[in-house]
């Protein structure tokens, strides 16, 4: 009789944001946040509870990026989802906190056990799912949160450089890319597809 090997089980979280853009005369400029560690995304993180993925999409926005509602023109009928699983792992008390995106992240955090000696906290398995919208914005002027450690705007072409690590990202870039290519290549349809969100 052979033993099996326990299943993992995942904890799910999801996250929504905006891929922000504006229009320039050399062509849309996406905004990205940088994290550290060559890692840049968009704007974006957890729901909250009782909140809705768009509410939570302007919060992050807000909060991260410091746009406000009022300063972004949301993508009618764009909605796009990125998933993915990882295993979280835990830093040591007292040491810098990984930003809570990360993927490639070191063990440990250290807990008290029973008889006083510290032990490792047990990796998580996480099943990951992003909600983003798309938003337009004439702002240039970001204010980043302390958990961030710049920004920068972007053509395509570059955006996708800075992203090259993570292709679930592109692609969520590419889908936003296309989708403001192809309402500007067509404004004899007369439904208007970026409008303020009240």
């Amino acid at each position: 009789m052979t033993e099996k090997a326990p299943v993992k089980k995942f904890k799910k979280e999801i996250s929504a944001g905006f891929i922000v853009f504006r229009r320039t005369e050399e062509g849309p400029k996406f905004l990205l946040l940088y994290h550290g560690h060559n890692y840049w995304n968009f704007p974006k993180g957890k729901i909250e509870s009782e909140e809705k993925s768009l509410e939570a999409a302007f919060r992050e926005t807000k909060e991260e990026a410091g746009l406000a509602k009022q300063e972004l023109r949301m993508a009618k009928n764009f909605k796009v989802y990125q998933k993915f699983s990882f295993r979280r792992r835990f830093d040591r008390p007292g040491s810098p906190r990984p930003n809570k995106e990360q993927i490639m992240v070191r063990p440990i955090r250290l807990t008290q056990g029973g008889h006083g000696s510290p032990q490792e906290e047990e990796p998580q398995n996480i099943f990951k799912i992003v909600i983003f919208y798309l938003a337009e914005t004439r702002n240039p002027r970001i204010r980043i949160s302390s958990e961030h450690q710049g920004y920068a705007w972007f053509l395509y072409p570059e955006a996708m450089k800075m992203m090259s690590r993570y292709r679930g990202s592109q692609k969520m870039l590419k889908q936003a890319y296309d989708y403001i290519r192809n309402v500007r290549n067509k404004p004899s349809q007369g439904q208007a597809t970026i409008s303020r969100e009240s």
